[in-house]
Parts: C-alpha cells; sequence; structure tokens
C-alpha cells in the first residue's frame, strides 16, 4: 500500500484494506440514520475534486466551509485536498464580523455551507467578500447552488485521469489548511497547517486508542476545529464507524444508542455528566443514596495500578458491582477510551472515571500544533493524574525559564497568515512554539498545565493570581455551572458565577425552598448562602491572595452563540469583562452580606 505522506492518503486504506465498511459515516435524518459506505467516501470524494477542477480552482485556492459535522464535510475535506486547493473551515456560531474579516483575510475564492440556519448567519456578509466566486449549499436551498452540482460536474468531468496527476504534484510539505483560533481575545488568527503537519499528528495519537476496524465512536464536537478533526482521521485511520451527533443536548441519547467504544471530548462534557449522576444520587431513597455516596468516596481515592492495596480494590470492586456498572451502562456499555482535550480536567474527576472503569485519555495541544503534544498511554507508566500526560512520538518540549510551555515538532504550524510577525512572536530562531501555556514536567515525563500565561493577572497589591486552577477546584460544586474569577488591579479576587439551575432547583425542593424564577433564585439569601458555602469550603485549600472574597450570581446562560464560551468552550474572559463591567463594579463597591464570602 501507498505510504500516507498527505491527509487524502487516507483514502488508499478504504481502496485496499477498509472496502467492508459499509457504513463508515453515519447521520441521524428524520428519526433514521444514513450510512455512507467506504466506496461511497472513495467514489464521492473523487467526483467533489474533480467538480473542483471543472470550476477552474487551482493550487493554493481557498474554499471556506461553514458546516455542521455530517458525512459530506469529510467527502468535501478530502476533494479539496485532492485537487490542490486549500480547506478555511469556519465555525458555525460566530460573529458576523468574525465571519467578513475571515473570508477576506484568507482570500477565499468559494463557500460551502450546510443549510438554511448557517446561511441566515452568513448572508449579510457574503456580498462583501472580495474575489469571490461561488456560494454552495449542502441542503438544498432556493436560489443557492447544490454542491450535488459540483459532483455533478466531477461526473461529467471529460478527463478524470487528470486527478491523479494533480495528486502527485502535492507535497506533503504543502499549505492543507487555514484554521482560524477562536479569538478568546483580539481578531482570530489564521494557522496554516500541512499535510505533513496533520499526517504525523494524527500518526503519533493512533499509536494511543485500541481500536479496530468495525468499532463504533461518536463525533460531536466541531469539526471545524483541529481536535475533532484530527481525531476524525485517526478513526479513519483503523477503519471505524463514525455516528454524528448535530446536537450535543441529544449527546446521552446517541451515546445509550450506537454504545460507541470511544469519543473525543472536553472536561465540561464530564463536568456535566458527573454533576447530573450527583443530583440524581441525592434524590435516591435513603439506603441506596448511602450506598451511592459510600461508592463516591471510594472512586474519589483511586489510584492506578492498585497503589491503594488489596483492601482498597475489593472495596472498589463492589462500588462497581453495585454503582460504577450503571455508570459504564448509560455511556454505552463498551467503552474503551475517551479523550479529554481543549482543557485541563480536574483530577478529582478523572479518578471517579478511572475508577468507575471509564478510562479518559488526558490530552493536551492547541491549533498551532495540529493539535497533540502529549497525551495519557496506555502503557506501563504512561498517565498520572493532574498531568496530561506524555510526550507523543515525534514531539519535543522544554520549559522555559518564566514557566511557558515551548514545543517543537513535525506538527507544529507553518505560521499565521498574513501576520509574519505574530508568528515570529511564537515561533523562536531555534523553531521552538511558544505555547503561552505555564507548566511543569513531573517524574521527568510527564506535562502539568498550571495555567495559560495571557490569563494571570496582578491584583492593586501586586500579587499574581492564576485564574484556571481556582475555577476548576470550585466548579466542583454540583450547584456552579461556571465559573469565572476576576479581580485584575483590584485588592481581591471575585467571581461571576453562573448556577447550575437544574441541581439548584431539585435542591430546593428537596430543602422545601421556593426556587421561583432563575431571576428571584439568584437573588434568594438561602440559595445565595448555599453556593456561598461550597466557595468558602474551597477557598481553604487556596493561597490567601486566591481567596475569593466576593461572589456575584448571575441569571444568564453562558454559551458560544451569546458569546462568553468560546468555540472550544473556553471562557472568553475578555468579553466577560467587558460584557459585565457595570455588574462587576457593582460587586466591588457592594458590601452586601449576602455576597460576601467570610
Amino acid at each position: 500500500m501507498k505510504q500516507i505522506t498527505r491527509i487524502f492518503d487516507l483514502l488508499e486504506l478504504y481502496k485496499d484494506e477498509y472496502q467492508s465498511v459499509n457504513n463508515l459515516f453515519n447521520i441521524k435524518k428524520d428519526g433514521n440514520w444514513v450510512c455512507f459506505s467506504a466506496n461511497d467516501y472513495v467514489t464521492n470524494s473523487n467526483l467533489f475534486s474533480l467538480g473542483l477542477l471543472a470550476l477552474g480552482i487551482q493550487k493554493g485556492t481557498r474554499i471556506a466551509t461553514v458546516m455542521n459535522n455530517c458525512p459530506e464535510w469529510n467527502f468535501i475535506d478530502m476533494g479539496i485536498l485532492q485537487a490542490g486547493a486549500v480547506q478555511v473551515p469556519v465555525y458555525p456560531t460566530i460573529s458576523e464580523e468574525n465571519y467578513r474579516y475571515i473570508f477576506n483575510d484568507s482570500s477565499i475564492e468559494y463557500l460551502i455551507f450546510s443549510d438554511q440556519e448557517i446561511y441566515e448567519r452568513i448572508r449579510n456578509v457574503i456580498p462583501g467578500i472580495f474575489g469571490l466566486k461561488g456560494v454552495f449549499s449542502i441542503e438544498p436551498m432556493d436560489g443557492i447552488a447544490s454542491w450535488n452540482e459540483i459532483l455533478e460536474l466531477g461526473r461529467n468531468y471529460p478527463r478524470p485521469e487528470e486527478l491523479d496527476a494533480i495528486k502527485d504534484k502535492i507535497l506533503p510539505g504543502d499549505l492543507a489548511t487555514i484554521i482560524y483560533t477562536s479569538g478568546t481575545t483580539g481578531r482570530p488568527k489564521g494557522v496554516m497547517s500541512s499535510h505533513n503537519n496533520f499526517v504525523t499528528n494524527y500518526k503519533a495519537l493512533g499509536e494511543i486508542p485500541p481500536l479496530k476496524m468495525h468499532d463504533r465512536v461518536v463525533s460531536f464536537l466541531p469539526l471545524c476545529h483541529v481536535y475533532e478533526r484530527t481525531a476524525g482521521y485517526v478513526y479513519q485511520s483503523f477503519g471505524v464507524s463514525i455516528f454524528y451527533v448535530q446536537n450535543i443536548d441529544e449527546l446521552g441519547d446517541y451515546i445509550r444508542e450506537v454504545k460507541p467504544h470511544g469519543f473525543a471530548s472536553v472536561p465540561r462534557v464530564f463536568e456535566k455528566i458527573y454533576n447530573k449522576i450527583v443530583t440524581k444520587g441525592r434524590n435516591l431513597p435513603l439506603p441506596m443514596k448511602v450506598l451511592f455516596f459510600w461508592a463516591l468516596r471510594q472512586g474519589h481515592k483511586y489510584e492506578l495500578n492498585h497503589a491503594r492495596g488489596r483492601v482498597y480494590d475489593v472495596k472498589l470492586a463492589i462500588a462497581n458491582l453495585l454503582v460504577f456498572r450503571k455508570w459504564r451502562a448509560a455511556l454505552g456499555g463498551e467503552l474503551k477510551f475517551i479523550v479529554s482535550g481543549s482543557a485541563s480536567l480536574h483530577p478529582r474527576l478523572a479518578r471517579i472515571f478511572w475508577a468507575a472503569k471509564i478510562p479518559i485519555l488526558e490530552a493536551y495541544g492547541l491549533t498551532e500544533t495540529s493539535p497533540g503534544v502529549t497525551c495519557y498511554r496506555f502503557e506501563p507508566n504512561g498517565m498520572k493524574f493532574g498531568t496530561v500526560g506524555p510526550l507523543l512520538t515525534g514531539n519535543q518540549m522544554k520549559i522555559a525559564g518564566d514557566g511557558e510551555i515551548l514545543v517543537k515538532g513535525p506538527n507544529v504550524m507553518m505560521g499565521y497568515l498574513n501576520r509574519p510577525e505574530k508568528t515570529a512572536e511564537v515561533i523562536d530562531a531555534e523553531g521552538w512554539f511558544h505555547t503561552g501555556d505555564i507548566g511543569e514536567i513531573e517524574d521527568g515525563k510527564f506535562l502539568k498545565i498550571t495555567d495559560r500565561k495571557k490569563e494571570i493577572f496582578k491584583t492593586s497589591g501586586g500579587k499574581f493570581i492564576a485564574p484556571q486552577p481556582i475555577e476548576q477546584r470550585i466548579k466542583e460544586s454540583p450547584f456552579i455551572e461556571h465559573i469565572m474569577v476576576v479581580g485584575e488591579n483590584r485588592n481581591y479576587a471575585a467571581a461571576l458565577i453562573i448556577p447550575n439551575f437544574e441541581h439548584l432547583r431539585n435542591w430546593c425542593e428537596v430543602k422545601n425552598i421556593e426556587f421561583g424564577s432563575r431571576e428571584k433564585a439568584v437573588n434568594n439569601p438561602l440559595i445565595i448562602r448555599r453556593i456561598r458555602k461550597d466557595v468558602e469550603r474551597f477557598n481553604l485549600g487556596l493561597g490567601k491572595t486566591e481567596k475569593i472574597k466576593k461572589i456575584r450570581l448571575l441569571n444568564a446562560e453562558w454559551s458560544t452563540d451569546s458569546g462568553e464560551i468560546s468555540p472550544t468552550l473556553k471562557l472568553r474572559r475578555k468579553f466577560i469583562v467587558e460584557k459585565y463591567s457595570q455588574i462587576i463594579e457593582e460587586t466591588y463597591r457592594s458590601s452586601e452580606f449576602n455576597y460576601r464570602v467570610e
């Protein structure tokens, strides 16, 4: 078989080894699964490439895609790459201003989007895209050309053999894609990544999961982001069946139906799963509730490699038999692994999921590193709680004098599009990429992330505060959905808190406390006191300057649509500070007892 050196060489696997995979890409429409086979993948990708050639695209032509996760994403991805063009995948949930900036900054000539909903987001932007030659929709729409027209052009292309000649001229180091950072601060930057960046990274990641042909995975993180995109290439390298989840609110239903062997996720999903489980546990009849929380305590003590001894192992076996097996059943019952990336997972959560025989592999990376830098491994001494694992094959890493993590390897980007000065800021003369993350090496091999360099702030007293570890600790409370620590140039730290209203409502029912509306709830002294109690408890483990001295409960929903959360589910701190500037001022001025943490 031909050696894989370009992303589209993956298609060779489906010609030679994975022809029997009849449900490679799967999506539910009108309640029924629509499945695409290995042959569909190869055929549609080739037709799309030929259709692009018929349109006159050349090597380097930029084509933007604004799409939800779906099988067609893969046909279009491979079709673009085989033709020598460059895909510019864009999130479906960003602002018009960012769409306008990205489309023009990347000089796209063609635009492909999913459906009417996305069209409504970009329709006002389209007339202002300089040099735009064509717009296509996946779902049929009046007045908009269909992507099927490109496939039809491919079917009628007079010289299909030209495609092989074009592919032969595409080199591993050629530009494959431009992925824009999610823009948690300032304008998004276009990360230029080559075929080699992706191929070397998915091969390194492919050494880890115990997958085999015909296994099943679910995909729900955005394919336009480097994390899920590379995960998709890893899945394809094994010939597994991928089931796309278009609405994350339905993830649990999909998991129970598909019974996946693995998937990629982010810590926020595990936090929600855990909080939902704990809420159900609190509502159990008394004998079962006692058993549930006993099992929970055993899980929180878990250590790898049977480090707690035989007596603990017996207790854990009982906890698994009586409690944790139900957790596994709720996640399909056949999971071999889950990868957790994009942010640090609290060790307490990692321990309890491992105790429940739900193996979570923590990983670390960035858009600029395609993305993998480190990841847990299923091997002796291949993982350590509180870290993001050892280096992937081919990567190098060191810690700078100020604690910043530096990375070098074939996965590091080519640079930022149109921004050589920004590229020079992050890639030094020796080729080290400066990640902007602060970390340390434990036991000579495991990377521990301690904070984002740009997110550390200084109080008016000159003391530095790293907000992420504090937020991560306090979010262990099932009463808290989101929290952001503030206090730059102030004399102490405070926090904006979005309660977990579902858990809060259940607690109010048990305690016979009137919940009323969400607006009333965040101003109810009893509710404020209960959440403040958890903050006080977590404060005990913090340094003097790190302690949260005031909280402010907000009746709001932080999401990607409203702008507080990036598409990778991280807090957009600058945006939040600006949006809630008046509330932050009021919080610091107020002497209201209910909001103070004693």
